[in-house]
């Protein structure tokens, strides 16, 4: 067993981040069993349900699919069919589990009173234009609603011959990918060790931890070389992998032992944790470069003076109705330049609709959008969540 659920938990009196994903691999998970240990899945859930009580939004990027499904397998008969077909085993265990760990996830967090929702991913998702904003749009209204998605790779549909199409890889690069794609203060990646180490302290004595990462260089990626556990799909090379992915992206990344007492209190609220690693670039500034690019603009919205203040003012939304004008010939998911009548460059982001579809709503008001289109992918023209000032 590992962590416990108790009246004594640590209270986060304050928190060092906003928005987190949490990462929690197999091996925390079982517990070094065959099985999910729902004593580990509790603690994390309670850690998880008082952070978002203190507004902190929360993303979960789960393993132990494959644990479940093999467990669940084995409790009913043999399963010398799959072991017959490895290829295939790994799709088939995920696709008998996947529905058992989200039920287990489920009733944790509902003993929290915390709702939480499923989002399985593949890489095809995020490297599609489309993909990334529809991606990117829910779970941001997912965690401003109070809901804790709960992420996996679709192992269902990553079957062998679509390898390098469709898989991620690991849940490890799979976390450093929804970091960047929600824009995450910390990533927190739980493994079953301490964090990293100056090699292996399985069969170093005078191995030591390293507690803050600046830059990941050769050394450090000589120091996590090394195996998978038992029951994971990556060993700490994978770890540090991802988080050279998040750090580029201006995220903290914490790598620590997810059986540690209160680890995730703990490292939300910047106590030293494991290994920090440092980001080497400023997030928000990162996702401003890549809205601001002229070479990505396909098109301009023209606004009003009202739609003009409310987003000079910041945190707001454009709606339609303060639409104007647009102009080229952009598609959902390109990013536009938003200008006053005068030509002044205000904003730029992600557009909600394509060209054609924003000529047909402009002016109007959002609860009109379906109405008039038949359909409607949501109230605004851009999310103020993909949406930079100039």
């Amino acid at each position: 067993m590992i962590g416990h659920s108790s009246g004594e938990r640590l209270q986060p009196q304050q928190t060092a981040y906003r928005r987190v994903v949490v990462k929690i691999g197999s091996n925390v998970l079982t517990s070094g069993t065959d099985q999910i240990d729902t004593v580990a899945l509790a603690a994390i859930a309670e850690q998880i349900a008082a952070l978002v009580a203190k507004g902190v939004q929360a993303i979960v990027v789960t393993s132990g699919a494959v644990a479940a499904g093999r467990h669940r397998v084995r409790a009913h008969h043999e399963a010398r069919a799959l072991a017959a077909r490895d290829g295939q085993s790994r799709q088939a265990l995920a696709a008998i589990g996947q529905s058992r760990l989200m039920a287990l996830w489920d009733q944790m967090f509902e003993q929290q009173n915390v709702p939480i929702a499923q989002a399985l991913l593949t890489r095809r998702d995020l490297a599609d234009r489309l993909g990334y904003l529809n991606t990117r749009n829910t779970l941001l209204e997912l965690v401003e609603l109070g809901v804790v998605p709960v992420v996996n790779e679709n192992d269902v549909v990553s079957v062998e011959e679509l390898r390098e199409l469709t898989v991620i890889g690991d849940n490890d690069n799979l976390s450093a990918q929804v970091a960047n794609l929600v824009d995450a203060d910390l990533l927190l990646i739980l493994s079953d060790i301490a964090g990293l180490y100056t090699a292996d302290p399985h069969r170093d004595p005078d191995a030591r931890l390293i507690e803050e990462v600046v830059a990941i260089d050769d050394t450090i990626l000589a120091a996590a070389s090394g195996s998978a556990g038992a029951r994971g799909t990556g060993g700490m090379l994978t770890k540090v992998q991802a988080a050279r992915i998040a750090t580029q992206g201006g995220a903290h990344v914490v790598i620590a032992q997810g059986g540690a007492r209160d680890v995730v209190l703990r490292a939300v609220a910047g106590e030293p944790v494991g290994t920090h690693f440092l980001p080497v670039g400023d997030r928000l500034e990162s996702r401003r470069r890549y809205l601001l690019s002229g070479l990505q603009a396909r098109g301009t919205v023209v606004v009003d003076d009202g739609a003009a203040g409310a987003l000079l003012r910041g945190g707001s939304s454009l709606l339609p109705a303060g639409v104007t004008a647009c102009d080229g010939t952009f598609v959902r998911g390109d990013v536009v330049h938003v200008v006053t009548a005068a030509g002044r460059h205000l904003a730029s982001g992600m557009a909600n609709y394509s060209a054609t579809e924003v000529a047909q709503i402009l002016g109007r008001k959002s609860d009109q959008i379906a109405e008039i289109l038949g359909y409607e992918f949501g109230a605004e023209v851009i999310h103020r969540n993909n949406l930079v000032l100039v």
